[in-house]
C-alpha cells in the first residue's frame, strides 16, 4: 500500500464507454469524482431493418476526446493518475484483420438481425438438447451469434478476421496494444465457459455452434489483473502518459453493480438504464432461467445473477419521443431539464395509474418470456392521459424487474432485502419512490450517478494495491445516497395488482402473441 499521504492525491481514469457517450472519469480512492468529461456518440446507423452498427474508429475517437478533455479541467494532474481501467457496453462485436484494422462496422448489441445458416451440431449434442428440452433456446442461439452471419452472408469479412473482439477488447487493445480482455467483460455469443469464466474448453458444443476460432479470441484476464500499459501512441491520441497500468475491469451492468455498493447476494442492484436488469453478486453459479448462464460478475470467481427487461428504460425515451414534445418544448422555453417536467408528469397520476397495467415486453425474450412475446397495455378507460400512460411505463417495468427478483429469489435461496438502483432512471424521484412502494423494500440511490465507471476504478484500485481487496475497496469508495421507504398505501395496491393482474398478464396474453406473429408475419424467427 501506499502512504497515506500520496493516497489521497491519488486518482483512477475509467473509461466508460456506453450506447450513446463516452466517459472518461477520474476518481479519487473515497470514490468520489474529481473530474469528469463526456463525448456524446455518433448514433448507430441500419442499413437494413432491425441492424444497429457503429463505426468502430467513431468509439476509439470519442474516448480520445473524452480524455483530452478532463486535462484543461482545473485542478486535474496526470501524474497522479495511478491507473485506468475500461468498462463498455455488452454484446458489441469487432472484426479486425491481420494488421488490427477493423473489416467492417461493429456490430452492437441492439442489433437484431438473424440467420438460419448456422455451424452443424453433431448428433449427440442435438438428442442432448432435445432431450433437456432446450433445443429451441440452442437454435435461437446459434441464429442471433453475430460470427454466424457474418460467415454465413459475408465469408471474405470471415475468411479475414483474424481477431474477433468485444468491444472492450478492442479498446483494451489501442490502449495497450495487447489483444486481452476481461473475463467479466465476455456476455455475448462467444464460446465463453460462464461457470470456470474462462474460453470453453474443446469438447465444449458452442465451438461448434460458432463460426468462431480460437485464434480469434483475446487472451483472457480477471478483473483487477493488469492488461499492459498505456502505448505511446495510444497516449499521444489521450493524452494519458504513456506507461500508466492499464487494469482489467468488467463489462457496464457488472461495473454497475459493484459501483452501487451490491456485494453481498442479499441486496438487488436495478439498473435503469437502456436494458433494465436486476442483479444479485455471489460466488455461488445459479442459473435463474434453466439453461441460461449467471454472467461474470466484476469480482474475480463471482457471478451476477440477473434478469433483465431488454427495451428497459429504452421505453421512457420512446414515450418522450412520440408523445413528449409538449414537456421538451416547455423545458427548452423556462431552461429546466426536461427530466423535472416528465417527473411532474408521473406525480400527477395516482399509484396504480387509474387501472392502466403496461407489460414491458416492447422486444421479445429468449426463453422468459419467450420469442412471440410483445408489449400491451391494458385497463384503458376515458379518464386516462398521457400521463396515465407514462406512469404505467415506470410501474410496468418495476413490476417485470420484481418478478425477475422472485425469480432469482427461488432459484438462489436468498432473500433481496433492499435495493440500490442505478442508471439514467435512478435520477428520477417518481421512479425512485413507486420502485420502492412496488418492491415493498427500502430503495437507495448511490452516493454518484457513475456507477459503472466507479465500479471500473474499483477494479483498478484493487489490482494495484490501492485497496487491499475487494470488500475493503466497496466499503471505502462506495456508500448509500438518499433512501426511499415504502408507503404502506401504496405498497398495498401495488402488491394487490401485481399478484392479481400482471403476473396473469402474459399467461392469458401469450396465445394472442403467437397468433399475432402468425398472421403478421413478425417477429419473424
Amino acid at each position: 500500500m501506499k502512504t497515506r499521504k500520496h493516497c489521497d492525491a491519488t486518482t483512477i481514469l475509467a473509461i466508460d464507454n456506453g450506447t450513446q457517450s463516452v466517459r472518461a472519469l477520474l476518481f479519487d480512492l473515497a470514490g468520489n469524482i474529481v473530474a469528469k468529461s463526456q463525448v456524446m456518440l455518433d448514433p448507430y446507423f441500419s442499413t437494413q431493418p432491425g441492424w444497429a452498427e457503429h463505426d468502430p474508429e467513431d468509439y476509439w475517437q470519442a474516448l480520445c476526446r473524452a480524455c483530452q478533455g478532463l486535462w484543461t479541467q482545473p485542478g486535474v494532474r496526470r501524474d497522479a493518475i495511478a491507473g485506468v481501467a475500461v468498462t463498455t457496453q455488452r454484446g458489441t462485436v469487432v472484426n479486425l484483420d491481420r494488421n488490427g484494422r477493423p473489416l467492417r462496422p461493429a456490430i452492437t448489441w441492439l442489433d437484431q438481425r438473424h440467420t438460419d445458416t448456422v455451424p452443424p451440431l453433431s448428433w449427440w449434442w442435438r438428442t442432448a438438447f432435445k432431450l433437456a428440452r432446450v433445443d429451441g433456446t440452442i437454435d435461437y442461439f446459434r441464429g442471433e451469434a453475430e460470427i454466424n452471419w457474418i460467415r454465413a452472408h459475408e465469408p471474405d469479412v470471415w475468411a479475414a478476421t483474424d481477431k474477433f473482439l468485444l468491444l472492450s477488447g478492442y479498446l483494451n487493445w489501442r490502449l495497450c496494444g495487447r489483444f486481452a480482455d476481461s473475463s467479466g467483460s465476455q456476455v455475448a455469443y462467444v464460446p465463453f465457459d460462464y461457470k470456470r469464466r474462462r474460453w470453453a474448453g474443446p469438447r465444449d458444443w458452442k465451438w461448434q455452434a460458432l463460426a468462431v476460432e480460437p485464434r480469434m479470441l483475446p487472451e483472457l484476464v480477471e478483473p483487477g489483473d493488469r492488461l499492459g500499459e498505456i502505448g505511446r501512441d495510444a497516449s499521444d491520441a489521450t493524452g494519458i502518459p504513456a506507461g500508466t497500468p492499464l487494469l482489467a475491469a468488467a463489462a457496464d451492468k457488472a461495473c454497475e453493480v459493484i459501483g452501487a455498493g451490491c456485494r453481498e447476494p442479499h441486496v438487488g442492484c436495478l439498473s435503469y438504464g437502456t436494458t433494465a436488469t436486476i442483479n444479485t453478486t455471489g460466488t455461488r453459479y445459479v442459473e435463474v432461467t434453466p439453461f441460461l448462464p449467471p454472467y461474470p460478475a466484476a469480482i474475480p470467481g463471482a457471478y451476477s445473477s440477473e434478469v433483465q427487461v431488454f427495451r428497459g428504460y429504452w421505453m421512457v425515451n420512446w414515450f418522450k419521443e412520440q408523445f413528449g414534445h409538449r414537456e421538451q418544448q416547455r423545458a427548452l422555453a423556462e431552461d429546466v431539464a426536461p427530466e423535472q417536467l416528465f417527473d411532474q408528469l408521473a406525480r400527477s397520476v395516482p399509484p396504480g395509474s387509474m387501472g392502466l397495467m403496461l407489460q414491458p415486453y416492447w422486444t421479445p425474450g429468449i426463453r422468459v418470456p419467450g420469442r412471440e412475446a410483445k408489449g400491451a397495455i391494458v385497463g384503458f378507460g376515458d379518464v386516462h392521459t398521457r400521463a396515465h400512460v407514462y406512469r404505467a411505463i415506470l410501474e410496468g417495468l418495476a413490476y417485470a424487474l420484481r418478478e425477475g427478483k422472485e425469480r432469482i429469489e427461488k432459484r438462489s435461496g436468498v432473500a433481496i432485502t433492499e435495493l440500490r438502483v442505478s442508471g439514467g432512471g435512478s435520477q428520477s424521484d417518481c421512479a425512485m419512490q413507486l420502485t420502492a412502494d412496488i418492491f415493498g423494500l427500502p430503495t437507495s440511490r448511490p452516493h454518484v450517478y457513475e456507477t459503472s465507471g466507479l465500479g471500473a476504478a474499483i477494479d483498478a484500485a484493487v489490482g494495484l494495491g490501492l485497496h487491499c481487496d475487494f470488500a475493503t475497496a466497496i466499503g471505502a469508495m462506495t456508500r448509500v445516497g438518499r433512501v426511499f421507504e415504502p408507503v404502506p398505501a401504496h405498497r398495498d395496491v401495488y402488491e394487490r395488482l401485481y399478484r392479481q393482474v400482471y403476473l396473469k398478464m402474459y399467461r392469458q396474453l401469450q396465445p394472442l402473441y403467437r397468433e399475432i406473429a402468425e398472421i403478421t408475419g413478425y417477429p419473424k424467427r
